[in-house]
Order: C-alpha cells, then structure tokens, then sequence
C-alpha cells in the first residue's frame, strides 16, 4: 500500500546524490529557468502599467487639446458671426439712409420741376399778354410803329442771347454726357461746371438772366441718366431741359422789357411826326 502522507517525490528533497562532480542535475535547473521567467513577467507587469499611464495622459492631455480647440473655434465663431451680424446692421442703416436721401431727392426734384412749370406757364401768359399788348400797339399807329421799332433795337441782344443760350445747352449735353459716364473722369466735368459759372457770369447777354444759381441748381440735383447703351446725349438729363425752356422764355419776356424800358424812357422816338 501506499503511503499517502508520503507520497513518493511530492516533496522536494535534496539530491540524494549529492552536487558532486559525479553528481546529476536534478531540480537545479529548474531554478535556475524560474528566476529569468519571473523577472520576464514582472518587467512585463510593470512596461504594461507604464504603458497604460502613458496612454491614459495621453489620452487626458488630448481630450484637454481638443476641448481647448474646441471652445476657441466657437468663442471665433461666435466673435465672426457677431462682426458679420453688425457689418449687416451697419449696412443696411446706411442703406436706409440712402433710400431716404434718393426719396428726398425724388420729392425736391418734383418740388421744383413743379415751380418751374408753374413759372414757365406763368411767362407763357406774360407771352401772350405782351403779343396781344403788342397787336394793339401795332393797329394803333404811331405806337405801333414806336413799339416795333424799339422790338427791332433788341433784335440783336435777343439772337446774342439765344445763340449763347444754345451754346449753353451744348455745353449741358457735355456735362451731363461726363455725369452719366463710367469712364469719364469727375474732375473733367467740374472743370466743365465751373468753366459754364464762369461763363454766365461775365456775359453781359445773360447778366440779366442770372443763370448762376439755376445752374448750380442742376449740376447738385439733375441725376438722370439714360440707359447704359444709349448714345443719344438728349436723353441724359431732365432737371436741365426744364430750365433751358424756361429760360428761352425768360430771353423773350426781357426783350419785350427792354423794349418798352427803351419806350419809356425816351430812347425811341415815332418817325411819323
């Protein structure tokens, strides 16, 4: 029977036969083998433990970085939305502005193209009633003949002043060509402008017109301008034509005052006495 409380080699003993020369290797190497594997296994443990912390900071200090990138791109969002939300706000403030400054234009323009009209129907009138004054003073004879003859020593102020008043509606046509222009420079045309200032005046034929103030007029409120491939000049403008009208008129109605100044003060005398 066997020995249960001794089993045979369950229990380590020395080599009966000794560490001699003669000796064999018995559990010796056994050890010797279990020392290097052990060492294996806690270098292992502890690379895996310094892998594992390095990974984990690694991961910590990413999450950090892109929570950091994160919260800058929407603090720069949000600081670029916020620019672009008031450059719109400023825009159309402004924008704003100009539609009211364009409606008051719109409306100071009707304004006085409505004065003029009501001027140019008012020389009409003084047209008309001059003619007619004029027919009676012709049927009646010696005043007729008065009358006629002071109209024929204004003959020539009047065709000076129409020639001059037609070369200042050339001269507009040009002004108003340079304002509608893409191309043409500014300054050309305020040269233009001060040069047609200048001209009405120092000349003694439209002195009594006083043109200056109609012109400056013009040049600051008629915008108008023809479509982009109109090559008719005549269409540019509408302030200008207004006035160019009413001063045509003006020339008429000043002739027949000269006329009758000229009358009244004894200038011209009736050839029939």
């Amino acid at each position: 029977m066997n020995n249960l409380n001794d089993p045979p080699r369950w229990n380590i003993e020395p080599d009966p036969r000794g560490r001699g020369a003669g000796a064999g290797d018995g559990n010796q190497w056994n050890y010797a083998l279990l020392v290097p594997m052990l060492g294996l296994a806690a270098f292992r443990w502890i690379w895996t433990r310094e892998s594992q912390r390095e990974i984990h900071e690694v991961k910590t200090q990413y999450k950090i970085d892109v929570s950091k990138v994160k919260s800058d791109m929407e603090a720069k969002y949000r600081e670029t939305l916020t620019e672009r939300r008031r450059a719109a706000a400023t825009l159309e403030l402004e924008l704003e502005k100009e539609r009211q400054r364009v409606k008051g234009y719109k409306q100071a323009m009707f304004s006085q193209s409505h004065q003029l009209m009501e001027e140019r129907k008012q020389l009409h009138e003084e047209r008309e009633a001059l003619e007619e004054e004029k027919q009676r003073l012709v049927k009646s004879g010696a005043a007729g003949a008065i009358l006629h003859h002071a109209l024929e020593r204004e003959d020539n102020w009047y065709q000076r002043s129409n020639a001059t008043l037609k070369n200042l509606e050339d001269q507009l046509l040009e002004r108003q060509n340079a304002y509608c222009s893409l191309i043409q420079p500014r300054d050309q045309r305020l040269e233009m402008e001060k040069d047609m200032l200048l001209k009405v005046v120092k000349d003694p034929n439209l002195a009594e017109l006083d043109l200056e103030s109609d012109l400056k007029d013009i040049f600051k409120r008629d915008k108008h301008c023809a479509d982009l491939l109109n090559m008719d000049k005549r269409k540019n403008g509408s302030l200008m034509w207004v006035y160019l009208k009413y001063w045509q008129l003006q020339v008429t109605v000043q002739k027949h005052k000269r006329a009758e100044g000229a009358i009244l003060a004894g200038k011209i005398q009736s050839h029939t006495k």
